[in-house]
């Protein structure tokens, strides 16, 4: 499935989309109008630290062809030298190849997005179900996925003027604030240090060192 976005930003700011199953994308972003509030998102916390420690599962796959382009897979290669093949990481000026890889805490994504034909919004690459905190996954903290092992990078992930445009002011000061800082609720960055293929559904596990 894929779809491309453009935002204009302004009040009535509009979202374009082309994709395969149109009718069902284009009312889902939408009926998105960004109104999660900071306290609501704060509710969610418990569940968010609830995820898994040690295994969890991989729950979405996005490669970004082109810059506001987004392509739902079920299954991508991942590369030592290219991050996932056919992401825009590799053509993208000099890419840092401490952040071949975003990945994403599912259960955020999904309070923030509220609709799971949104998650894409983030614009990160992976979305798994595994509890992302500094104290959990430390920078160097490798992670099995499929037949790849990628390794937590160093590299801060923050919001931006863009996630405040897909997602309100609210959720980048919830990403930022020092518990979004601790958990990593924005993501995490990472690089493939084995490659492999990756299927959604797949195990995600600590790697033993």
């Amino acid at each position: 499935m894929r779809f491309s976005l453009e935002w204009e930003h302004n009040k009535s700011r509009r979202l374009f989309i082309e994709a395969l199953d149109f009718k069902r994308l284009r009312s889902a972003f939408d009926s998105y109008n960004g109104t999660m509030t900071l306290e609501e998102l704060e509710a969610g916390l418990d569940s968010i630290r609830q995820s898994p420690k040690e295994a969890g599962a991989l729950a979405l796959i996005v490669r970004r062809p082109q810059v506001g382009e987004r392509e739902v897979l079920e299954a991508a290669e991942l590369n030592l030298t290219r991050g996932l093949v056919g992401d825009n990481w590799e053509t993208r000026g000099t890419p840092d190849p401490e952040m071949q890889l975003n990945v994403m805490n599912v259960r955020a994504v999904a309070l923030l997005a509220q609709q799971k034909e949104r998650w894409p919004l983030a614009g990160d690459q992976l979305y798994i179900d595994l509890d992302l905190s500094a104290a959990n996954l430390p920078p160097g903290t490798r992670l099995t996925i499929g037949s790849a092992i990628i390794e937590v990078t160093a590299k801060p992930h923050l919001g931006c003027k863009k996630f405040a445009a897909r997602f309100g002011q609210d959720a980048v000061k919830w990403v930022n604030s020092s518990v979004g800082k601790e958990l990593k609720l924005r993501g995490i960055n990472a690089k493939v240090v084995r490659a492999g293929v990756i299927h959604v559904g797949d195990a995600v596990r600590k790697a033993s060192m």
